[in-house]
C-alpha cells in the first residue's frame, strides 16, 4: 500500500492554463519527489484594459511519501 500526500500549488503564466499548470508542476518537482499527479481545482486571469494579461491556476499535486 502506497501513502500519498496533497499539497496545494498557486502558478501563472503570460501564455495560458496549460503553461501554468506546467509551471507549478515543475517547479514543486524541485523539492518534491514521486509526483504522480496533478488536478486544477481553479483557473483565473488577471485582466488590463480589457486584455488578459496573466492566467493563473490552483493546483492539487499528489506525490508518494517513500
Amino acid at each position: 500500500m502506497a501513502v500519498m500526500k496533497v499539497i496545494e500549488v498557486m502558478a501563472s503564466s503570460n501564455n495560458s492554463w496549460e503553461e501554468a499548470t506546467r509551471n507549478a508542476v515543475k517547479h514543486a518537482s524541485k523539492s518534491v519527489k514521486h509526483i504522480k499527479s496533478a488536478f486544477v481545482q481553479s483557473q483565473s486571469v488577471v485582466v488590463n484594459d480589457g486584455d488578459v494579461e496573466e492566467f493563473r491556476v490552483n493546483v492539487k499535486i499528489t506525490f508518494e511519501v517513500k
